[in-house]
């Protein structure tokens, strides 16, 4: 076997090819190629994220556009009812807000002309005055069992005299009964609906506090409400 000489290898080794050398042209390309993805992910979560604020934005402003369109709507009803009674007239505030789905049963009601010659049925001093279509004591009737002490009831607030209410009990709109209380009761809540409240004519309620009635607590003179005007404001 042939000696090769020490001069022949190393020009042999010479010859070897080294590592491929990337050129500046490929380079260049990669990093447009990378610049171009960050780009496209870029715009694509800027896109998707200005689509969820306009959404969020849109669903906000449709709320807001509901809400101020049932403000402008509760606003738009009549706040304050004016009941002319055989006695004199009595002014009650609505409480829209607390008893809105009450108050515009009421309003449908009044303007209908349903509680126009409606009878005062039962008076029980230091309690409440009721007037509807019916005899029966109803929501009333706990309050005329004796015992019963004026010294016992709750002076808070919601219990407070002069308060307008209705019957808890479901009833059609022609069973719709009104009650005025004319003294703090502490299970007012338990048994009416409070919807109003006497701002004018508190002498008047206390003037048909104290008719005569019979052992039904029923006025032994009939009384009743000529009609009910509404207003905006007073």
């Amino acid at each position: 076997m042939a000696r090769i000489k020490p001069q022949a290898l190393l020009q042999q080794s010479k010859r070897k090819k080294g590592p491929a050398r990337i050129s500046l042209t490929t380079i260049i390309m990669l990093t447009l190629i990378v610049v171009l993805i960050l780009f496209f992910v870029y715009a694509t979560y800027r896109h998707w994220t200005q689509r969820s604020r306009i959404h969020i934005e849109n669903r906000e402003s449709v709320i807001e556009g509901d809400n101020s369109f049932m403000d402008s709507k509760k606003s738009d009803l009549p706040g304050y009812a004016i009941l002319d009674t055989a006695k004199g007239s009595i002014t009650v505030e609505l409480f829209k807000d607390s008893s809105p789905e009450v108050v515009d049963q009421f309003l449908d009601l009044c303007q209908r002309g349903h509680f126009n010659g409606m009878l005062f049925r039962h008076v029980i001093k230091h309690y409440v005055i009721q007037a509807g279509d019916s005899d029966k004591l109803g929501a009333v009737e706990d309050w005329t069992l004796k015992g019963k002490q004026y010294s016992q009831l709750d002076t808070s607030l919601k219990h407070e005299a002069f308060m307008l209410g209705t019957s808890k009990v479901k009833h059609d709109k022609k069973e719709f009964e009104l009650f005025i209380t004319t003294a703090p009761i502490p299970d007012l809540n338990e048994k009416l609906i409070v919807f109003g409240k006497v701002i004018k004519g508190e002498d008047i309620v206390q003037e048909i506090e104290e008719v005569d009635t019979d052992e039904h607590y029923r006025p032994k003179s009939s009384i009743g409400i000529h009609s009910v005007n509404l207003k905006q404001s007073i």
